[in-house]
Protein backbone atom coordinates (compact mmCIF):
# COMPACT_ATOMS: atom_id res chain seq x y z
CA UNK A 1 0.00 0.00 0.00
CA UNK A 2 1.35 3.89 -0.75
CA UNK A 3 1.63 6.11 1.68
CA UNK A 4 -0.59 8.84 2.03
CA UNK A 5 1.31 11.30 3.12
CA UNK A 6 3.30 11.20 -0.30
CA UNK A 7 0.47 10.36 -2.26
CA UNK A 8 -0.33 13.48 -4.98
CA UNK A 9 -4.16 14.01 -5.05
CA UNK A 10 -6.58 16.16 -6.96
CA UNK A 11 -8.25 17.70 -4.32
CA UNK A 12 -7.59 21.73 -4.09
CA UNK A 13 -5.76 23.20 -1.17
CA UNK A 14 -8.76 24.75 0.81
CA UNK A 15 -10.60 21.29 0.96
CA UNK A 16 -11.73 20.13 4.45
CA UNK A 17 -10.45 17.10 6.08
CA UNK A 18 -13.19 14.86 5.72
CA UNK A 19 -13.01 15.13 1.69
CA UNK A 20 -8.90 14.75 2.32
CA UNK A 21 -10.01 11.47 4.22
CA UNK A 22 -12.18 10.06 1.52
CA UNK A 23 -9.92 10.64 -0.78
CA UNK A 24 -7.36 8.75 1.24
CA UNK A 25 -10.37 5.94 1.78
CA UNK A 26 -11.05 5.85 -1.89
CA UNK A 27 -7.57 5.46 -2.97
CA UNK A 28 -7.17 2.36 -0.63
CA UNK A 29 -10.31 0.79 -2.20
CA UNK A 30 -8.91 1.30 -6.05
CA UNK A 31 -5.20 -0.23 -5.28
CA UNK A 32 -7.19 -3.65 -3.84
CA UNK A 33 -8.48 -3.96 -7.48
CA UNK A 34 -6.39 -6.11 -9.71
CA UNK A 35 -6.25 -3.89 -13.13
CA UNK A 36 -8.86 -5.73 -15.77
CA UNK A 37 -6.50 -4.65 -18.66
CA UNK A 38 -5.52 -6.16 -21.14
CA UNK A 39 -7.49 -9.16 -20.71
CA UNK A 40 -10.86 -6.71 -20.84
CA UNK A 41 -9.83 -5.58 -24.04
CA UNK A 42 -8.76 -9.02 -25.70
CA UNK A 43 -12.12 -10.71 -27.84
CA UNK A 44 -10.76 -13.74 -26.57
CA UNK A 45 -10.32 -13.39 -23.16
CA UNK A 46 -13.23 -10.89 -22.01
CA UNK A 47 -15.92 -11.67 -19.85
CA UNK A 48 -18.73 -12.55 -21.98
CA UNK A 49 -21.15 -9.91 -20.42
CA UNK A 50 -18.51 -7.39 -21.55
CA UNK A 51 -18.69 -8.33 -25.35
CA UNK A 52 -21.49 -6.25 -26.58
CA UNK A 53 -19.49 -3.15 -24.73
CA UNK A 54 -16.30 -4.40 -26.46
CA UNK A 55 -18.11 -4.44 -30.07
CA UNK A 56 -19.62 -0.99 -29.58
CA UNK A 57 -16.49 0.36 -28.79
CA UNK A 58 -14.72 -1.15 -31.85
CA UNK A 59 -17.58 0.55 -34.25
CA UNK A 60 -19.20 -3.06 -35.13
CA UNK A 61 -22.12 -2.64 -36.68
CA UNK A 62 -24.24 -5.40 -37.05
CA UNK A 63 -24.62 -7.69 -34.00
CA UNK A 64 -26.90 -10.43 -32.79
CA UNK A 65 -27.73 -10.83 -28.78
CA UNK A 66 -28.86 -14.53 -29.70
CA UNK A 67 -25.55 -15.31 -31.54
CA UNK A 68 -23.43 -18.13 -29.98
CA UNK A 69 -20.50 -16.65 -27.98
CA UNK A 70 -18.12 -18.32 -30.23
CA UNK A 71 -19.26 -16.11 -32.98
CA UNK A 72 -19.48 -12.86 -30.68
CA UNK A 73 -15.73 -13.20 -29.38
CA UNK A 74 -14.73 -13.72 -33.34
CA UNK A 75 -17.17 -10.80 -35.11
CA UNK A 76 -15.30 -8.45 -32.27
CA UNK A 77 -11.76 -9.98 -32.98
CA UNK A 78 -12.05 -9.14 -36.59
CA UNK A 79 -14.22 -5.54 -36.34
CA UNK A 80 -10.76 -3.40 -36.52
CA UNK A 81 -9.38 -5.07 -39.55
CA UNK A 82 -12.43 -5.26 -41.66
CA UNK A 83 -12.82 -1.38 -41.02
CA UNK A 84 -8.93 -0.74 -41.95
CA UNK A 85 -9.39 -2.77 -45.12
CA UNK A 86 -12.48 -2.02 -46.25
CA UNK A 87 -12.92 -1.99 -50.01
CA UNK A 88 -10.50 -4.76 -50.45
CA UNK A 89 -10.84 -8.71 -50.82
CA UNK A 90 -9.19 -9.53 -46.79
CA UNK A 91 -12.50 -7.06 -45.82
CA UNK A 92 -15.37 -9.39 -47.68
CA UNK A 93 -13.47 -12.22 -46.04
CA UNK A 94 -13.35 -10.65 -42.44
CA UNK A 95 -17.07 -9.99 -43.11
CA UNK A 96 -18.26 -13.82 -43.75
CA UNK A 97 -15.40 -15.25 -41.39
CA UNK A 98 -17.44 -13.21 -38.56
CA UNK A 99 -20.53 -15.65 -38.97
CA UNK A 100 -18.55 -18.43 -38.83
CA UNK A 101 -18.55 -19.09 -42.57
CA UNK A 102 -15.91 -20.47 -45.08
CA UNK A 103 -15.92 -17.86 -47.66
CA UNK A 104 -14.75 -17.55 -51.59
CA UNK A 105 -14.03 -14.08 -53.00
CA UNK A 106 -13.57 -13.51 -56.48
CA UNK A 107 -13.55 -10.44 -58.34
CA UNK A 108 -14.89 -9.34 -61.56
CA UNK A 109 -11.17 -10.23 -63.57
CA UNK A 110 -10.66 -13.73 -61.83
CA UNK A 111 -14.10 -15.02 -63.51
CA UNK A 112 -15.02 -16.95 -66.48
CA UNK A 113 -16.01 -15.22 -67.69
CA UNK A 114 -14.71 -11.62 -66.47
CA UNK A 115 -17.56 -10.54 -64.77
CA UNK A 116 -19.13 -6.92 -64.74
CA UNK A 117 -16.29 -4.59 -63.71
CA UNK A 118 -16.14 -3.29 -60.08
CA UNK A 119 -18.25 -6.98 -59.12
CA UNK A 120 -17.21 -9.77 -56.75
CA UNK A 121 -18.59 -13.07 -56.55
CA UNK A 122 -19.01 -14.25 -52.70
CA UNK A 123 -19.30 -17.60 -52.52
CA UNK A 124 -19.45 -18.66 -48.64
CA UNK A 125 -19.17 -22.41 -47.41
CA UNK A 126 -20.56 -23.67 -43.90
CA UNK A 127 -21.25 -26.54 -41.78
CA UNK A 128 -23.75 -25.20 -39.52
CA UNK A 129 -27.23 -24.72 -39.47
CA UNK A 130 -27.80 -22.28 -41.85
CA UNK A 131 -31.12 -19.46 -42.17
CA UNK A 132 -33.09 -16.46 -43.14
CA UNK A 133 -31.87 -14.43 -40.55
CA UNK A 134 -28.17 -15.30 -40.86
CA UNK A 135 -28.52 -14.82 -44.52
CA UNK A 136 -30.24 -11.36 -44.18
CA UNK A 137 -27.31 -10.87 -41.59
CA UNK A 138 -24.37 -11.63 -43.94
CA UNK A 139 -25.69 -9.19 -47.00
CA UNK A 140 -25.19 -6.33 -44.22
CA UNK A 141 -22.47 -7.10 -43.74
CA UNK A 142 -21.22 -7.46 -46.70
CA UNK A 143 -22.23 -4.34 -47.55
CA UNK A 144 -20.50 -2.13 -44.62
CA UNK A 145 -16.78 -4.17 -46.12
CA UNK A 146 -17.28 -3.33 -49.45
CA UNK A 147 -16.61 -0.09 -51.19
CA UNK A 148 -19.61 1.94 -52.78
CA UNK A 149 -18.74 1.08 -56.10
CA UNK A 150 -18.63 -2.53 -55.48
CA UNK A 151 -21.57 -5.14 -56.62
CA UNK A 152 -21.71 -8.52 -55.13
CA UNK A 153 -23.14 -11.57 -56.18
CA UNK A 154 -23.59 -13.95 -52.83
CA UNK A 155 -24.09 -17.61 -52.33
CA UNK A 156 -23.72 -19.94 -49.51
CA UNK A 157 -23.09 -23.84 -49.71
CA UNK A 158 -23.99 -26.39 -47.54
CA UNK A 159 -20.90 -28.59 -46.28
CA UNK A 160 -21.53 -31.87 -44.93
CA UNK A 161 -18.37 -34.13 -43.43
CA UNK A 162 -18.26 -37.58 -42.26
CA UNK A 163 -16.06 -40.91 -42.07
CA UNK A 164 -15.92 -42.79 -45.57
CA UNK A 165 -14.42 -45.89 -45.44
CA UNK A 166 -13.77 -48.17 -48.99
CA UNK A 167 -12.58 -51.10 -48.82
CA UNK A 168 -11.83 -54.43 -51.09
CA UNK A 169 -10.56 -57.84 -50.21
CA UNK A 170 -9.34 -60.45 -52.82
CA UNK A 171 -8.98 -64.13 -52.00
CA UNK A 172 -6.79 -66.26 -54.20
CA UNK A 173 -6.30 -70.06 -54.03
CA UNK A 174 -4.85 -72.88 -56.09
CA UNK A 175 -6.01 -76.56 -55.05
CA UNK A 176 -3.99 -79.20 -56.40
CA UNK A 177 -4.80 -83.26 -56.01
CA UNK A 178 -1.57 -85.42 -56.21
CA UNK A 179 -3.10 -89.18 -57.19
CA UNK A 180 -0.57 -91.77 -56.94
CA UNK A 181 0.94 -93.29 -60.57
CA UNK A 182 -1.35 -96.13 -61.82
CA UNK A 183 0.28 -97.97 -64.08
CA UNK A 184 -1.53 -100.76 -66.07
CA UNK A 185 -0.14 -104.63 -65.08
CA UNK A 186 2.19 -103.40 -61.95
CA UNK A 187 2.15 -105.14 -58.94
CA UNK A 188 3.61 -103.96 -56.00
CA UNK A 189 4.14 -106.31 -53.06
CA UNK A 190 6.52 -106.79 -49.61
CA UNK A 191 6.70 -107.53 -46.50
CA UNK A 192 4.96 -106.04 -43.52
CA UNK A 193 6.38 -106.15 -40.05
CA UNK A 194 5.05 -105.49 -36.51
CA UNK A 195 6.67 -105.11 -33.23
CA UNK A 196 6.21 -103.86 -30.23
CA UNK A 197 9.09 -103.56 -27.62
CA UNK A 198 8.60 -102.94 -23.72
CA UNK A 199 11.59 -101.54 -21.50
CA UNK A 200 10.91 -101.06 -17.57
CA UNK A 201 13.22 -99.62 -15.23
CA UNK A 202 12.06 -100.40 -11.41
CA UNK A 203 14.97 -98.88 -8.77
CA UNK A 204 14.79 -99.86 -5.33
CA UNK A 205 16.53 -98.06 -1.75
CA UNK A 206 17.45 -99.77 1.50
CA UNK A 207 18.06 -97.86 4.14
CA UNK A 208 19.89 -99.19 7.01
CA UNK A 209 17.55 -99.31 10.04
CA UNK A 210 17.96 -96.38 12.86
CA UNK A 211 19.07 -96.97 15.94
Amino acid sequence: MSDDTSRTGLLPANSSALERALDRGFARLLERIDPPFPELMNPQATPVAFLPYLAADRGVREWSTEAPEVEKRLTVELAWPTTRQAGTRKALENAAKGLQLMPEVRAWHEQTPPGPPYSFSVRAYTDQPYSEEIDARLDRRLADAKSERDTMTVSVGLRAFGRHVIAAATLCGELTTVYPIVIEGLEASGQAFRAAGLYSVETSTIYPQGA
